[in-house]
């Protein structure tokens, strides 16, 4: 499955849209990461616990979207889009969203 941020595919023809398609991941953060988050904070640096949550809330999110173009019988999604949100009570849930369009290549 071709996966692209850009609305078309260089050499490939469009030849049917399915329609939008979207994937989500909600993902909590926990006690020991955010301790290591506020050290980074202070200190300075990346913090990798984090970085490792969004990367797999992203790859979540692509693979459910990813099954919902399969089941329309895409072969690609065009026109994808990512976003990041935090949510809950105390912004602790980290949620990944993405959408794009289905879509059948010739």
């Amino acid at each position: 499955m071709i996966v692209t941020t850009t609305p078309t595919i260089e050499g490939r023809r469009i030849i049917e849209y399915l329609g939008p398609v979207a994937g989500e991941a909600v993902l909590g953060a926990n006690i020991v990461r955010d301790w290591f988050a506020s050290i980074r904070d202070v200190i300075g640096g990346r913090a990798g616990g984090y970085q490792n949550v969004l990367r797999d809330g992203r790859e979540h999110a692509i693979e459910d979207m990813v099954a919902e173009a399969k089941d329309l019988g895409a072969n690609a999604i065009v026109g994808v889009d990512i976003d990041y949100e935090s949510m809950g009570e105390t912004n602790s849930m980290l949620m990944v969203s993405c959408n794009g369009t289905a879509v059948r290549l010739g």
